[in-house]
């Protein structure tokens, strides 16, 4: 009999044959409305694997109605929409999909930030709307990129990805993590440092850090108000590591100089967000990894996942190794 497979969201096709041929699939087919919680619920009940996006919260209460599951397949990097604990304490594997979206994101992190820097949105904007009646010395003018100090929290692989191409414009390049890593900063000529001197000597501080309990709020008042009147905050990785009440207040009095935001604590944010009213605050809705290359590899990687798991094989990425300790010594038993 094939396993049972749910995917909350339509997929190109190429990758759902894949799975089709090995595994009985049931999908949400809707492109751009997550799957209703009552209708995860009722699936998951029936299931042995689940393909989500960070678009699903998979909770404890969920977990608890899905006597079969064995893993949760998540298209993301991160997975702090999983309560991954409670997986583990049910024997679930979950898998993510990290490496394949690092130099799309870093990509789209430094554009952000020239968009940023330079006013590019708000100067597109300037022009359709019939305001660009001529040109005038200091009309628009921006913050420069070369030469300046990038400082960046989080060194993974995509803050790394960053740092490389920081240095094609000469910038100074500061970096604060949990751990130092002294192979970066031979091979990219980065300077560890603690997080207070980051921000009081970064003219661009980019957020590259997981959202975990301990980085969330991470960049409030206190953070904002260490760093220069003219700098610039990216934040590409989750939102809910910048407290955006405090960016709002910081932006607004002229604490700091503008923002560049791919994440928000609620996604997609409010329409009458307060951040939304500020011409100093450059929004993307979450297109970080967003190119069709990397999207395709994504969705590849957790079929690729998904399918490791229900043949008993070691997924390449797992998030909770420990349960395939805890199943193979079940099934030792068991024999």
């Amino acid at each position: 009999m094939k396993p049972k497979v749910y995917i909350t969201r339509k997929l190109p096709e190429e990758v759902v044959s894949r799975i089709r041929e090995v595994c009985e699939i049931r999908m949400w087919e809707e492109e751009e409305v997550p799957v209703p919680r009552f209708v995860l619920e009722n699936e998951i009940a029936k299931i042995d694997g689940l393909y989500c996006l960070l678009t699903e919260t998979i909770d404890r209460t969920l977990l608890e109605k899905a006597p079969k599951l064995k893993v949760v397949s998540n298209m993301a990097v991160g997975y702090n929409n999983i309560e991954v604990s409670a997986a583990t304490d049910r024997g679930i594997l979950v898998t993510n999909t990290p490496g394949v979206l690092t130099e799309t994101t870093a990509d789209l992190t430094f554009a952000l930030l020239m968009a940023t820097a330079r006013r590019i949105v708000e100067s597109s904007g300037f022009l359709r709307s019939g305001q660009w009646k001529t040109w005038s010395p200091m009309l628009l003018t921006g913050q420069d990129i070369h030469g300046a100090t990038l400082g960046i929290i989080g060194l993974g692989r995509i803050g790394e990805a960053l740092a490389r191409r920081a240095k094609g414009f000469d910038m100074r390049l500061l970096y604060h993590n949990r751990s130092r890593k002294p192979d970066a900063e031979n091979r990219l000529g980065l300077e560890y440092t603690d997080m207070e001197t980051l921000l009081r000597e970064s003219d661009f501080v980019c957020v590259m850090t997981p959202y975990t309990p301990e980085t969330h709020n991470l960049i409030g008042k206190a953070q904002l108000a260490l760093m220069k009147k003219n700098a610039v905050l990216i934040n590409t990785a989750r939102g809910g590591i910048v407290n955006e009440d405090d960016l709002y207040e910081a932006l607004k009095k002229g604490t700091i100089w503008a923002a560049g935001l791919d994440v928000f604590e609620q996604e997609p944010i409010p329409l009458n967000h307060p951040l939304l009213t500020l011409p100093n605050v450059v929004t993307l809705p979450h297109i970080g990894s967003a190119s069709v290359k990397t999207r395709l590899k994504m969705a590849h990687l957790a079929a690729d996942n998904l399918l490791q798991a229900l043949s008993g094989q070691r997924p390449a990425h797992p998030v909770n190794p420990e349960v395939l300790k805890q199943n193979r010594s079940l099934a030792l038993r068991q024999n």
